[in-house]
């Protein structure tokens, strides 16, 4: 039932109904009655705007008139509605592709953000890395050399300075000497009393020698980084000092050379004076002495006590790149990419024979036979030549490597010749026969620094991408040691191969024995 205005007998738009009649009006008419009468136009009674109640009813929908029935206006229509359907959908089209945009953009600069986070992060994390390297390093260096009273302030001395460079101040070779009658005699004694006493030992194994069992079980003892300086790492050579096992000497890419008393724990002498890095050094066995060689051109003699050079050698033209003393403990013998090996008196400071390789190319290492008369020399053309020092000739070649030589190693039964090139093999030669034996082929890809054999010729270890001691004769992979951070660059055996000493790139010095 429809409602009707009580005034206008229409239906009203906005019913609204009296509270005094009951009856229903049109919102707009009752209200201006009101306003003119202020009574309720049914009842008479008073009322006013504030009591009228609105009645919630459904919304009316005028029905079209009748002139919009027709087919012309009926198309209109249908016309008109379809132009706003479009211009709906085209602004929708337009809301959402700004959406889009928005969206687009709003990834873009999230991601950008992101990404610098990351980058910031990234950078973060490299500093905080690099830093705790840095402090763990300090620290590492600060436990090793903690205040050491050993160490010995240097005092001024006078080196003696022989070569040419010597005497003008310059740089440039020095003038050889010759060997003398006396020379030549006192070689030719060490070497016959040495020979007398190898074979009284023959193949007696030394007393207080470890047994290969012993060397399987050896582990790293203790680890010295704090030697040489870490803003310039690396040990490039090791020696040690074979009437007092307890001191070692290194040889530094900073230009130093560190005598360091492995019982102590502490830093016995500081040697400076090389312009470049120390890639070669000797302990002599009687004297309180190191010698030292450097791609400077120059050797060194150092006196330990005092921390000074005595002599400086100028024998060559070039990188000093071999360096052994010998059993005299008088002269010492140097190779260099010169081209030449020189026989040197480290008392004088004399050269006594400088001699050129007929190859023509950089002799790479040097060491003396352990009679002293005869020694061997590697050549970067991959060439292991024997030498007769009176004579002063090449008495005999052993080919077969590949590459630069980087080490050879006499044994001390007198007549096993090691040798190391890079081409990731080991070499053994019989000096009687003068043929190669035995080759030990490593990994490929191995980089073999040092070859060096214990005093008494039972083992032979191995520097390079790792450490390694063999047994010899059998050529028995004893012991591996994979401590090093990087490459091993020198390796020793301590007396009666009690222990084990190498150093490293990594700037360490690590020493392996029985607990």
């Amino acid at each position: 039932m429809a409602l009707c205005c009580a005034i206008s007998n229409e239906v009203p738009e906005v019913p609204v109904v009296s509270p005094s009649s009951g009856a229903v009006f049109e919102k707009r008419i009752i209200e201006k009655y009101i306003i003119e009468n202020g009574v309720d136009p049914i009842s008479g009674k008073e009322l006013k705007v504030e009591d009228l109640i609105e009645i919630k009813t459904p919304p009316i929908v005028k029905p079209k008139p009748p002139s919009a029935t027709s087919i012309p206006a009926t198309l209109k229509s249908m016309q008109d509605e379809w132009d706003a359907l479009m211009l709906h959908t085209f602004t929708q089209r337009q809301q959402l592709q700004t959406a889009r945009q928005a969206s687009l953009l709003k990834i873009i600069v999230l991601s950008l953000e992101l990404s610098h986070a990351l980058y910031q992060h990234d950078a973060a994390c490299r500093v905080i890395a690099r830093l705790t390297k840095e402090v763990t390093a300090a620290r590492e260096a600060l436990a090793t050399l903690k205040p050491q009273v050993a160490v010995v302030a240097p005092q001024p001395t006078h080196a003696v300075e022989t070569g040419a460079a010597g005497a003008a101040g310059a740089g440039g070779g020095a003038a050889a000497l010759g060997m003398s009658g006396e020379v030549v005699a006192r070689l030719q004694e060490r070497a016959t009393a040495l020979t007398q006493e190898r074979k009284r030992r023959g193949r007696t194994v030394p007393e207080g020698l470890l047994p290969p069992d012993q060397i399987r079980a050896f582990l790293t003892l203790a680890s010295h980084p704090g030697l040489h300086s870490a803003s310039v790492p690396g040990i490039l050579a090791l020696d040690i000092n074979p009437s007092d096992q307890s001191r070692l000497l290194t040889g530094g890419n900073d230009r130093n050379a560190t005598v360091f008393n492995k019982d102590t724990e502490q830093v016995v002498a500081i040697l400076k004076g090389h312009t470049k890095k120390v890639t070669r050094v000797i302990y002599h066995p009687d004297e309180d002495t190191v010698i030292t060689a450097s791609p400077d051109h120059t050797i060194r003699v150092w006196n330990v006590p005092t921390s000074q050079t005595s002599v400086i050698l100028r024998s060559h033209d070039g990188p000093v790149t071999g360096l052994s003393l010998h059993p005299t403990g008088d002269y010492v013998l140097s190779t260099s990419t010169d081209q030449h090996w020189a026989f040197s008196d480290i008392r004088t400071g004399a050269l006594l024979t400088k001699v050129s390789d007929s190859s023509g190319v950089s002799l790479t290492t040097a060491q003396f036979h352990p009679d002293g008369l005869i020694f061997g020399t590697g050549t970067e053309n991959s060439q292991v030549k024997i030498w007769d020092l009176k004579e002063q000739s090449n008495v005999a070649n052993f080919p077969g490597h590949v590459g630069p030589v980087t080490s050879i190693s006499f044994s001390e039964n007198g007549y096993y010749l090691a040798t190391a090139a890079e081409d990731a093999c080991v070499k053994l030669w019989d000096l009687r026969k003068l043929k190669n034996f035995k080759t030990i082929q490593l990994e490929e890809g191995y980089v073999i620094k040092e070859l060096c054999f214990d005093q008494s010729g039972t083992y032979l270890a191995i520097a390079g991408s790792d450490v390694r001691v063999y047994l010899c004769r059998q050529w028995q992979e004893l012991k591996v040691f994979n401590d090093h951070t990087a490459s091993a660059t020198g390796v020793r055996f301590g007396r009666n191969a009690q222990y084990l000493a190498s150093t490293s790139m990594d700037r360490t010095l690590k020493l392996y024995g029985l607990e």
